[in-house]
């Protein structure tokens, strides 16, 4: 169908308006009938519309099909006693984990069928899964509905039958260090009322009976309701940590891994504005924090003046201008940081040494094989390793994974993802251009292409996200293929609010900075127009959640500067989300985007906030995807959105929304599905572009 000027009457925005709601308020009344009815008929409107283009929707999902290995088996991960990894069958949406005692590798068991689980449910979830210090035993959290409320389970190894132990709980798990024959202690998060993880609690597990465990104890409980609180545990396997954090503060306390019933001792008491985070080397503590600049420094605090007043830290790595460090991990021999440089927004990692008197001995950067890259330290269990796993991609090569040894400084390939069919990745070309924003400030962007198109002005997809600090390094994608074989160009605008360029980046895009976000993803938008990457006629935007809003505003302000947008599970009624503390996730925002019972906080958002800012005008064609079943961004905003901007639109473009109905927040579940829905959003895009070859009819 052609969609015309002004709102057509059979359509869902015109059947279902009900003039004393303009707003559309009354879709966040999930039991009204209404509800339902109205996403069903937006559902048949999008499938109406794109029924033309499912032969191309087809081919991209088959295409995409065939340039990946479908059957795939990870690394192999030596633990103390066995050797895990797991398998994808070419059929299969989710592995089968396996595991043979170590040196006897002619003994694999298959010991937890990931496939079979999630066979009964219409959508399955892996929250988190958790091996038990003797590796003996296995819990995990599912969620089969979408909502992140996980059921913890518990089964023998290999072949015990599973044991449901607690539902509505948290996805995260971590077993202690006390482990008997007969007991251990596992520990997990609960939520409050707005699905906050407010609390950790303490689980002893009889393990010659998991039914007759006793009732799980509060081990700490978190009242603010702007902080969550995550537990882990250190490299060293010695200490368990229970982080209460907010956007921009942090608390860690401590209890020693061995003796789980100890009360926690908090290491650093919360102050406003100061994040940490702790690892531990026996004999050394280490945070990295803020509280002297705000790109953090490293410091180290003997482990025997734990639990004295005050504590004695001393400085390893001092604040600097130029770079942030982000994160940090402890060996045995010393520590791996991360650290980011501004000027590039690149990330490195840094390997300190020390002596028996912590002496630095040693401290290098770990060669990279390009820039700009994504080099990231994988998971290793070895306290005292002296090989790691590293995993390496860009934009035009595909994930890599070496093991390099740290004493003879060799690299040994142990996997790269094959890639079939016409388009290689050497066929493939990125650079990075700089944009210049309204307030001059100089903001990267990224593009990849086909090698042979790179002279001319091509149709693009311009995706952003830039929110919470999140960094979007260099990645590879096989399904993104298939847009840049039929002669689009793919870019990344890496605007403030991000972490691209390290934490002033991030602070320089939120909150009373937010509006430079929007300015840098125009000026990504004219960049590419001046640089003659992009053709200015065939520009698609691209966000999903909080990168929603980053669309959805610049659609607002700027309709024209996009021949379309795509926006997934967006993020679009900010003001309004933001004055219900009863939802999830609002009051853990409020560090983020402002707390808007102050009128001039209420006021700044309601400057950006999409959904308050439709008016009428000539909108780009807009695809607009939502899940029922998601709690971080509520069904109705992307739903409120589509209803207001259909009755608003002043040009041809379609106004389009998929609600997906058995699905939350990352969409549907299982990994053909999930292939599915790209494929639906590729076709989108590539009509969008102009790009639907003559064999693909255009609606």
């Amino acid at each position: 169908m052609k969609a015309q000027h002004g709102i057509h009457s059979s359509l869902p925005a015109a059947r279902y308006y009900r003039a004393n709601d303009p707003q559309w308020h009354w879709l966040e009344e999930r039991d009204d009938a209404d509800t339902s009815d109205f996403l069903e008929a937006a559902n048949q409107q999008q499938a109406d519309w794109f029924a033309p283009l499912a032969p191309l929707e087809e081919a991209l999902y088959q295409s995409h099909l065939a340039r990946r290995e479908l059957a795939v088996s990870s690394l192999k991960t030596t633990l103390d006693h066995f050797t895990f990894w797991n398998e994808t069958s070419a059929e299969d949406d989710y592995p089968c984990w396996w595991r043979h005692p170590n040196q006897q590798p002619d003994q694999p068991v298959c010991f937890f069928d990931v496939s079979a689980r999630a066979a009964a449910h219409e959508f399955y979830d892996m929250g988190d899964m958790a091996l038990s210090p003797d590796e003996q035993w296995l819990a995990w959290t599912e969620d089969t509905q979408g909502d992140e409320r996980f059921t913890l389970w518990l089964k023998a190894l290999p072949d015990g039958d599973p044991v449901q132990l607690l539902t509505d709980i948290g996805a995260g798990l971590c077993w202690a260090e006390d482990q008997t024959v007969t007991a251990a202690t596992l520990l997990f998060t609960r939520f409050d009322d707005t699905q906050r993880p407010d609390s950790v609690w303490r689980l002893p597990l009889c393990l010659d009976n998991p039914n007759a465990s006793p009732t799980p104890a509060l081990v700490l409980r978190e009242e603010n309701t702007e902080f969550w609180i995550g537990i882990g545990k250190t490299r060293s396997r010695a200490w368990l940590l229970f982080e209460s954090g907010s956007k921009d503060t942090s608390e860690i306390h401590l209890i020693p891994a061995h003796a789980p019933a100890t009360k926690p001792l908090c290491i650093q008491q919360r102050q406003n504005g100061v994040e940490y985070s702790i690892d531990h080397r026996p004999g050394s503590f280490y945070r990295l924090h803020n509280q002297a600049g705000a790109h953090f420094q490293l410091d180290y605090l003997p482990e025997s003046q734990l639990g004295q007043h005050p504590l004695t830290w001393q400085t390893l790595i001092t604040h600097r201008e130029d770079a942030t460090l982000e994160g940090v991990d402890a060996f045995s021999w010393g520590l791996m940081l991360g650290e980011r440089d501004h000027q590039q927004a690149q990330m490195r990692l840094r390997r300190l040494v020390f002596d028996a008197q912590h002496a630095c001995q040693l401290d290098t950067y770990l060669a990279l094989p390009e820039q700009p890259c994504s080099q990231m330290l994988e998971d290793a269990p070895h306290f005292d390793s002296l090989v790691l796993r590293l995993r390496e991609e860009s934009f035009t090569q595909p994930p890599s994974w070496f093991a390099l040894d740290l004493t003879s400084g060799e690299r040994t390939i142990l996997k790269r993802v094959p890639i079939y069919g016409n388009l290689q990745p050497e066929q493939l070309t990125s650079k990075r251009i700089w944009a210049t924003s309204q307030d001059g400030e100089r903001v990267p962007v990224s593009v990849v292409m086909r090698a042979d198109l790179a002279d001319q002005p091509l149709p693009t997809l311009l995706y952003g996200y830039g929110a919470y600090g999140e960094a979007l390094d260099p990645w590879f994608s096989i399904a993104r293929l298939e847009l840049l074989e039929r002669g689009a160009a793919f870019a990344v605008a890496h605007v403030r609010g991000g972490g691209e360029r390290g934490e002033p980046w991030y602070l320089n895009g939120k909150m009373a900075h937010k509006e430079n976000s929007f300015d840098d993803f125009l000026a990504a938008r004219e960049a590419l127009v001046a640089e003659g990457v992009s053709d200015s006629q065939r520009i698609a935007a691209y966000g999903a959640s909080a990168g929603g809003l980053l669309v959805g505003t610049c659609i607002n302000r700027a309709p024209d500067a996009f021949c379309a947008a795509l926006l997934d599970v967006p993020f679009l009624d900010v003001l309004r989300t933001m004055q219900n503390p009863d939802l999830p996730l609002t009051t853990a925002e409020y560090s983020e985007w402002g707390n808007p019972e102050a009128p001039e906080v209420a006021s700044r958002i309601r400057a950006y906030s999409p959904m308050d800012n439709i008016k009428p005008q000539a909108y780009p064609a807009l695809w607009i995807e939502g899940s029922w079943f998601d709690t971080r961004v509520s069904y109705w905003e992307p739903a409120k959105f589509y209803a207001q901007v259909a009755r608003q639109q002043q040009g041809s473009a379609p106004i389009l929304m998929r609600t997906d109905m058995s699905s939350g927040h990352g969409g549907a579940s299982g990994r053909f599905k999930a292939w599915r829905d790209t494929a639906r959003q590729d076709a989108f895009i590539l009509w969008a572009l102009g790009l639907a070859t003559t064999s693909d009819a255009n609606p």
